[in-house]
Formats: structure tokens, sequence, C-alpha cells
């Protein structure tokens, strides 16, 4: 048998970087018969780097390739380069599998999910993003989400004592955008100020508002083993959904000591790019959720990997989904999130205008669930007409140091 079902040849493969808001990197792959699929490659301060990897590494070895072999290609783009993983090289591979799959789906006319083995629940659980730099301030932003028919929120507040607080938006809005300037910023950290007031926080929310829907709080790293083993302790009577990024996890094992304090469910991964930087993580149950996102661990293929292994060991999903990635990302991650059994939540803050003049998607929120609709393919046109109207722009994240200088994590 003859046609596009025995074989799609790679034509044309190309690189968009724009900035719509915030700076995103795309890849276009087309085929012989004029099929188009798209991926997202950013990686958030470092996007040209993986523009430069796929434009001059990986898109010469794509033109001729069968669209079809997504398998093949995940693998000879991975396996083929001898220097494996790592946060480019996994974004790069991530953006080429995220286009295949959209190609492969629209040859089957076909939403993504339908191909991953169909859906395994009607729609997706998402969390929001509350903030403010007051408690007041905070109040507004839940009760927001909450009059929206959110069921999770994660609650974040400026620390008292502390100039900056990274990741606290507007209560007006239901999204920040922390990358900013050419060059990054200097934010001065307190572990101390911030121990002290994080319990405090978390149980003004939960007076204020009850325990009739999930809370969730972002650690961003900051805590050594012990520091994050006592705040859980002090967390568990709320009743939370999880502790994210408690500890830096290069270190693995060191998430036992932490689970030997607490109870509080533990959130980790968005900065992971392979199943061995969490093998021991889910293999030990050292955590609860894996939050490695569909971008920057190595596309549908591999994500998908990471989240059977998860499954074998009761650890759930949590997958990153800021405004980081763009929306072809978010699209591929609820594809996913619809069809694993193990799924537990999904990270969801809305893209700002003028985000959606470039990228047109076919995902629903409602009642806070997403689904990604059932549109061929991953569901997103990306407008390259429109992505020229947003030149890119350096953007980076702040910079953590401790109040005598040192630079911390976050």
């Amino acid at each position: 048998m003859k046609g596009r079902y025995t074989h799609m040849k790679i034509t044309d493969a190309r690189v968009v970087v724009t900035a719509p808001g915030r700076n995103f990197v795309t890849l276009i792959i087309e085929t012989e018969d004029g099929m188009v699929g798209v991926g997202d490659a950013t990686l958030n301060g470092r996007e040209l780097s993986v523009a430069s990897y796929l434009r001059d590494h990986v898109v010469p070895l794509l033109l001729g390739r069968d669209a079809r072999r997504i398998e093949d290609t995940w693998n000879y783009l991975y396996k083929g380069a001898y220097w494996r993983r790592g946060a480019v090289a996994m974004t790069a591979i991530a953006a080429v599998d995220m286009a295949l799959w959209d190609i492969k789906g629209k040859v089957a006319g076909l939403p993504v999910y339908e191909l991953l083995g169909g859906a395994s629940r009607d729609a997706v659980l998402v969390y929001g993003h509350a903030s403010g730099h007051t408690l007041d301030d905070l109040d507004a932003s839940v009760q927001m989400f909450l009059n929206k028919g959110y069921k999770a929120v994660r609650v974040q507040a400026s620390v008292p004592g502390l100039e900056h607080t990274y990741g606290i938006g507007s209560p007006a809005v239901a999204a920040y955008e922390p990358a900013n300037g050419s060059m990054p910023e200097d934010d001065v950290w307190d572990t101390a100020l911030y121990l002290d007031f994080a319990p405090q926080l978390i149980e003004h929310v939960r007076e204020q508002f009850g325990h009739g829907f999930h809370l969730l709080h972002d650690v961003h790293h900051r805590l050594t083993p012990n520091e994050a083993g006592r705040l859980g302790a002090r967390l568990e009577p709320y009743r939370m959904w999880w502790m994210e990024d408690p500890t830096p996890a290069e270190d693995q094992s060191a998430f036992r000591l932490i689970r030997s304090q607490t109870t509080t469910p533990i959130a980790v991964g968005e900065v992971f790019n392979s199943i061995w930087d969490c093998q021991q993580l889910i293999t030990e149950r050292l955590i609860d959720y894996i939050r490695a996102s569909v971008t920057h661990a190595g596309g549908i293929t591999h994500l998908r990997r990471i989240f059977f292994l998860a499954e074998l060991y009761g650890v759930r999903t949590g997958s990153h989904g800021a405004t980081d990635l763009s929306p072809i990302s978010l699209s591929a991650a609820l594809h996913l999130d619809l069809t694993v059994a193990n799924f537990g939540i999904q990270e969801y803050m809305p893209h700002l205008s003028p985000a959606d003049e470039v990228f047109r998607t076919t995902y629903e929120l409602r009642d806070g669930y997403l689904h990604p609709g059932h549109a061929p393919g991953l569901g997103v046109e990306f407008d390259e007409a429109a992505a020229e109207k947003y030149p890119y722009a350096p953007r980076y994240l702040p910079v953590n140091r401790l109040v005598d200088g040192t630079v911390h994590d976050w």
C-alpha cells in the first residue's frame, strides 16, 4: 500500500523565536504532503541556546526522515548525539517529539490523546497561582480563583522583612511574568524569616477560606532537607495537597531525610530533564508527585515513560505548566494528563495577551478543569506572521542571594 500512511518525508523544519509577552521558541516541521506540526522548545532565560541547537544540529538531521517514526527519531536524536541529557538537548528533542505527535494526530484525524490510548478522565484538574504582597492582597487573589471555580490553589506571599519575594503577582490577574530585563536582578533571601512566615501564611489561608479546596505551596528549592522536614511537619494540620520543591533535587537521597520528618506530600521535578533525574525519588517513594514538564523532559515520548514508572510506585503526576512554556507545551501536557492512570494535577497559568495572537489554542477551562479539545493533533495553531511582530529580547529570572551576598537556591 502506497501513500501518506507508508511514507511521510520531512521536507522542512524551521525555528521561530518570538516574544508575545515572553520569549518562546517554536519548532515547525512540514512533510512532503503538506502536513505541519509544531513543538515548544522554550528554555526560560536560555532560549537562544536551544534555538541554535535545533537550527545548527537537529534540523539538518530531520530533513528526509519519515515523520511517522516518532520513537526511532527520539532515540536517533538522544543516543546518536553521544552527549546525552541536559536541559538544552532534551528541550530540543522535546520540540521535535511534540511536532511529530502533532503531525501524526492530524494525519489520523484524531487528537493526540486518542493516539495515547484515549481519555482516562473527562478533564484535567488544574491549580491556579494566588499571590500577594500582603495577606489582604493574597486573600483577594485566592477569592478570585475560588470565584472562577478552581478546586486547587497555590498560595505565595511576600515574606515580611524581605524587599522582594519571587513568584508574587498582582491579585487582579491570574498570571505573572517574572522574567525581566536584559540582565538578572539580585534578590535577597533570608531562610529564617521565611520559615517563621510560611506556616503563618498557610494557617491564615485555611482560617479565611476553610478546607473546601486543595492548597499548594512552592518552596522554590530554598531549604536544606532538615529545614524542609521541619516546615512540612508544621504544615501537616492544614491538609496540604503538596509542598513543592522543598530542596534542590540533585541529591535524590536527601529526600529520605525530609520523608522521615513529615507526612506533608512532596512534589518536585520541574527542572528535571530525564527519567534518571527522578528514578530514585520514584522507586524509593521519596516523593508523592513528579512535576517534570513535557518540554524540558524530552517530549511526550519520554515524559510518558517517567509517568509510567511513577505509576508503578504510587507516585502521581503534577506537571510544571507556568507561562515560561508556550501554549504548545500546555496543550501537549493536557493530552498526556488526560490519558495516564496516575494523573494528579496540572499547573496552569493563562498566557497573557498578545500570546493569543501567535498561539491559537483549543483547550478549554471550566470549573477548575482543563480539556485539550477535540481538534486533530495537539490543537494549537502557530501564526508565523503574527510572531514576527514580537521580536526576541533578553529577559532573565532573578538570582537569589543570602543577606551576606552568597548565591542561594531559589
